[in-house]
Order: C-alpha cells, then sequence, then structure tokens
C-alpha cells in the first residue's frame, strides 16, 4: 500500500480543527480537547503511517477512545462537583468554524446525560456522518449495537435540539434588554423577558459565588437577579463579548472581582426560557485575552 503523502504534521493540520470539535463535543472542555488531540498527533507521529487507509478515520478512533477513557474518570469528578456543571463556553466568532446550531449549549448538556458510549455513537454518526460500520470500529462494538446507542442517545436529546434558529438581530436585542434588566433588579423589565418556565443555571464550581442548584421559574429566577443588584448596587459591568456563544447570544463581562464570566441565553417565542451563567475561572482561562 503507498504511504500517505506528506508528512505526519501535513497529514494531521487539515483534520486538526475537526478533532478539536470532536472531542470538545465528547467531553465539554477546551483544555481537555486540546490535551487530547496533543496525544492524537503523536500516536499519529509514532504509528505505521503506511498502513493507515484514511487519516481521518484513524484519528477520529484515535480522540475517540481517548475521551471516552477521560470519561470514565470524569463521571466520578462530576458527582462531587460543587452546584450545576456547565461546559466550558465558545464564542463563535468566526462563521464558518461556529458550533453548529444542532450543537448549542442546552444539547451539549443534554449530551452529558448520556453514557460515555451513548455520546460517542451519537456524535460520530449524527453528527459528523460517519457509517455505523465505522462507529463500530471505533467503539469495538457490532453495528447493531451502535445503532441501538445512537437510537437510545437520539431520543434522549431530541427534546433539547433547537426547534428553530435564533435570529442574531434579535439574539443580540434581548441580551442587551437582559444584561440591563438583571443588573439594575429591574424586576418589571424581567417579567417581560423571562417565560414563566424559565431555568438558571450558575456555574461557579465552588471557586467563586454561585447558586447550588438550578432555579426554576420566573420568580425564582427574578429573585436571583433583584438579589445580585441589590448587592452591587445596580452596577453594569464592562461587555467585553456580544455574540454567540455555544451557539445561543451572550455576553461576556468584566466582573468586579476582575474575573470574567458568560452569560448565554436560550430563547424560544420570543422569551427568554434558559440563563446559562458560567464563572468557574477554571473553565475560563481561553477567554481572559478579552480583558487584555
Amino acid at each position: 500500500m503507498r504511504p500517505p503523502d506528506g508528512t505526519a504534521a501535513d497529514q494531521f493540520q487539515p483534520l486538526r480543527p475537526g478533532l478539536v470539535r470532536l472531542a470538545y463535543r465528547m467531553l465539554g472542555s477546551i483544555a481537555e480537547a486540546e490535551d487530547v488531540v496533543q496525544e492524537a498527533y503523536i500516536r499519529w507521529h509514532q504509528a505505521d503511517r503506511s498502513s493507515v487507509r484514511e487519516p481521518g478515520a484513524f484519528l477520529s478512533k484515535t480522540v475517540t477512545r481517548l475521551c471516552l477513557d477521560i470519561l470514565k474518570s470524569a463521571r466520578v469528578k462530576r458527582e462531587t462537583y460543587i452546584g450545576p456543571w456547565l461546559p466550558e463556553p465558545v464564542l463563535d466568532q468566526d462563521q464558518e468554524d461556529a458550533m453548529s446550531e444542532d450543537l448549542s449549549l442546552t444539547l451539549m448538556m443534554a449530551l452529558e446525560r448520556l453514557s460515555p458510549l451513548e455520546r460517542a455513537a451519537f456524535l460520530l454518526h449524527d453528527v459528523f456522518g460517519l457509517g455505523f460500520d465505522e462507529v463500530s470500529a471505533t467503539l469495538d462494538r457490532d453495528p447493531a449495537a451502535c445503532r441501538q446507542l445512537a437510537a437510545r442517545a437520539r431520543k434522549n436529546v431530541r427534546a433539547d435540539r433547537p426547534r428553530y434558529a435564533i435570529d442574531r438581530e434579535e439574539g443580540e436585542r434581548m441580551t442587551d434588554a437582559f444584561f440591563a434588566a438583571s443588573r439594575s433588579g429591574d424586576v418589571t423589565a424581567l417579567r417581560t423577558l423571562l417565560a414563566e418556565n424559565v431555568v438558571a443555571y450558575t456555574d461557579g464550581g465552588g471557586i467563586r459565588n454561585a447558586a447550588l442548584n438550578p432555579l426554576f421559574g420566573l420568580r425564582r429566577v427574578a429573585g436571583l437577579f433583584l438579589g445580585i443588584a441589590r448587592k452591587t448596587g445596580g452596577g453594569r459591568p464592562p461587555i467585553l463579548y456580544r455574540g454567540l456563544i455555544n451557539g445561543l447570544p451572550g455576553i461576556v463581562t468584566l466582573e468586579p472581582d476582575g474575573l470574567v464570566q458568560t452569560t448565554t441565553l436560550d430563547i424560544e417565542d420570543g422569551r427568554i426560557v434558559g440563563v446559562y451563567i458560567v464563572r468557574n475561572p477554571e473553565k475560563l482561562g481561553h477567554l481572559s485575552g478579552l480583558a487584555s
């Protein structure tokens, strides 16, 4: 068999962005995804590449298996995580490389409820378009079992798929209105923006102040922001970024403690049904450059 053209690096680099996206969607962590892809590159460099028919398939398989190993230990860590766990936020600044609307923050959270094998089968087949023969080779399960894994995953995440694409201008308008109302404690304005069944998640990781449980319902969510406004005097921190975050409208702010924070909104039928706030500094290090 003729070996692939080019050096290991030349063959690897065009595939790297897709491998990072796969690893991030498996793990919900930018740092861990980068580490996995770097390990996959080392293994690619050491492999007998002349025997590899499809470099992309080889590397996707390697990345997936590395992620599955990490997820086994991640399950234990998540059980002891303080407060709600949210995936690390990714800014969709490059429209050609934006996170798919089909993998918004809400769907990333739905993936968290799946077993590692269900998540892998769903991502590889439904999102990245691999056939079940390829999924089977990656997961060391027969194709029928992989179909069942993907079907169970699909059923569990179906309700969390975006019903429609959020208009960018509408998203920015709602984000600006929510920022003004939540930071000033304007309950009247919040009542016009929030759906009755709204839910708010705040991820501080036990490092920064955050609600220890999700808050359900308009009254409790509005009360959260009223309390914050009273404590902070109603001031508005600088906005460092406004746009899509994990496929949903959101902002990055520089908070009074000198650290960044992301706020992302899930909007349906003109009302906010989900508020997702990441405050854990261990998940925001890749955004610290926005403050410089």
